[in-house]
């Protein structure tokens, strides 16, 4: 019952069966009964004059009951007033009931219908049509309940087709969220439905448009600092011993992280841009780890050989950026571990830092947020250049998200924070 289209629909049933059911009541109470009992009133005056007076004998009442049921076609039966039998015409019929004794007449609801009207003189005359003359009792209610099943009927495929549109709407909503920009609805009709529909495509091809053009901008940006950023470094080259060496050094190390922070923005725009694997092949993980450890004195390798289908250069910048951070924020020794559990292979990069506190596990991901600690101080037993450019872990997940895994920071211990990345294994 959780469709909106099936509640609907019950809606529409359940107000045609009350409307049924009051409408027959109403018709039982009001329409039938007062016009009926006067009816039987005036037939049962008119039969007390044609019968002979209670006191005859049996045999009279008899023939006087035959002579008035000649060419009625149907079975009567006359009882005293204590209903006890005096005469019967056709099949037998049963005494009226007891509990109606003050009652002009009553109403059999049997098969066919019987009706036994009190004479004035205390008698009662029942009578009962042959089934093929007479009338099903509940006819009206039959009629009602085929009158309902019909509305239903009709009324389905109307409230699916509302609720359909519905339908469609949300899962283009949530396309939309899930990051498919390009997701559009069908405009059908002319409603408050359609309007609707008219509103979400204009607001996705708006919000297409703007992500289009930031995306172009952050790349054209990030590709035109390239030219400024080599002059730097020609004339850095130039300048040889005629400057300060503190100073020289100063200076390549910021067009290091100049350049660093230039790439990991054009991979960023890159990965936002391409909708799919630029190189998709088998990659041996292990021995990418290993060979990405060796830059790093304090890292340890362990675990088993696990290979994964991928692009080989993102996977070696996503263990690069995971090492460098463990090695900016952290502490020694760093570990990277290895290992297949199934259909899925995780990488564990391990340091002995100060760790990241647990509200800021999700937020480290984020492109350039950097924790508060780092950012203030450089983190404990940080590198000089601790101050990082904030898209790394951010471009780890990404490029874990683009080969259909993804990549958390497990809970803070006492050995320091632990980053790990799940990797589907694929034929």
């Amino acid at each position: 019952m959780r469709k909106l289209y099936v509640r609907i629909y019950f809606a529409v049933l359940a107000s045609l069966a009350a409307f049924a059911l009051a409408a027959g009541v109403l018709w039982r109470q009001f329409g039938d009964a007062s016009p009926l009992g006067h009816a039987y009133e005036v037939a049962a005056t008119l039969a007390q004059n044609a019968l002979p007076p209670a006191g005859a004998p049996k045999a009279e009442q008899q023939a006087g009951l035959e002579k008035l049921a000649a060419n009625l076609r149907a079975d009567i039966a006359l009882f005293a007033s204590d209903r006890s039998p005096l005469a019967a015409v056709g099949e037998p019929l049963p005494a009226p009931e007891a509990d109606r004794e003050r009652s002009g007449w009553v109403h059999r609801w049997s098969s066919p219908p019987a009706w036994a009207a009190r004479l004035p003189d205390g008698r009662w005359l029942e009578a009962r049509v042959p089934r093929r003359y007479g009338h099903a009792p509940y006819g009206l209610f039959i009629a009602l309940a085929l009158l309902a099943v019909a509305v239903g009927v009709g009324a389905y495929p109307v409230v699916r087709r509302l609720t359909s549109r519905l339908e469609r709407l949300q899962a283009g909503v949530e396309s939309l969220g899930a990051g498919e920009f390009s997701a559009r609805v069908k405009v059908e009709g002319g409603d408050e439905v359609a309007r609707l529909a008219e509103s979400f495509n204009g607001a996705a091809g708006r919000i297409e448009e703007l992500l289009g053009a930031h995306k172009r901008l952050l790349a054209n940006a990030s590709h035109e600092l390239r030219t400024p950023l080599a002059r730097m470094r020609m004339a850095v080259e130039l300048m040889k011993e005629s400057v300060n060496p503190k100073r020289k050094a100063e200076l390549e190390r910021n067009v290091a992280e100049l350049d660093a922070l230039i790439d990991e923005i054009l991979l960023a725009s890159r990965l936002d841009v391409l909708s799919g694997l630029e190189v998709d092949e088998e990659v041996d993980l292990f021995a990418l780890a290993a060979e990405e450890c060796a830059y790093y004195e304090d890292a340890r390798l362990g675990g088993d050989p696990v290979q994964v289908r991928g692009d080989p250069r993102l996977l070696r910048r996503m263990l690069r950026n995971l090492l460098e951070n463990a090695k900016r924020y952290g502490a020694p020794p760093i570990e990277v571990h290895l290992s297949r559990s199934g259909d899925q292979a995780q990488i564990a990069v391990c340091d002995h830092g100060a760790g990241v506190p647990d509200a800021e596990r999700e937020r480290v991901f984020d492109p350039f947020y950097r924790p508060i600690r780092a950012a203030e101080a450089g983190g404990a037993g940080a590198a000089p250049d601790v101050a990082g450019a904030g898209l790394g872990l951010a471009l780890v997940r990404q490029i874990a998200r683009r080969h259909g895994g993804d990549a958390r920071c497990a809970p803070r211990s006492e050995q320091g924070s632990c980053f790990v990345v799940v990797l589907p294994v694929r034929a």
